[in-house]
């Protein structure tokens, strides 16, 4: 349980760093500062696999559970800040936060402290679904994301 929570109190304390940052405050010995902020940039999303775990399903799962029925292996899509068109909406969920962190500067440090992926920019995440989760790599990218909307105010 303890570990549990220290785990979660990294990664809050992580993704509020990332988003401190990425309003574009550094830290200077203890107060932000404000330093120049870039575009969000454009994260790419692959499907690395699609898995099914048998034992678990033919114990709790629904008769003929196959592996996701919704992405395929290699399907790739791009993402800022809302889910990209064809995306699930349940394994949205489960990343929009690494996406959120990878297109607003989080590409040039490692998550968590360099304790979980070796490569600055990436992240490797599954969806919540504990019988057939799907596993993609978060990718940051050089390419400026387009507002699509109208704001309203």
């Amino acid at each position: 349980m303890i570990t549990c929570l220290c785990f979660i109190c990294t990664v809050i304390i992580s993704v509020a760093r990332i988003f401190i940052s990425s309003l574009g405050y550094a830290n200077g010995n203890g107060v932000l500062i404000k330093k120049e902020v870039g575009l969000v940039k454009k994260v790419k999303i692959t499907v690395l696999k699609t898995t099914l775990d048998r034992e678990l399903a033919k114990e709790y799962g629904a008769e003929g559970l196959t592996a996701c029925p919704m992405l395929m292996k290699g399907q790739v899509f791009y993402a800022e800040y809302a889910k990209p068109d064809g995306f699930c909406d349940e394994a949205w969920k489960a990343i929009y936060q690494y996406v959120f962190a990878l297109s607003h500067g989080a590409d040039k440090e490692l998550f968590y402290y360099g304790d979980w992926i070796r490569k600055p920019g990436v992240a490797i995440c599954s969806c919540n679904d504990g019988l057939r989760p799907v596993i993609f790599k978060l990718e940051a990218t050089d390419e400026d994301s387009q507002v699509d909307y109208i704001p309203v105010r």
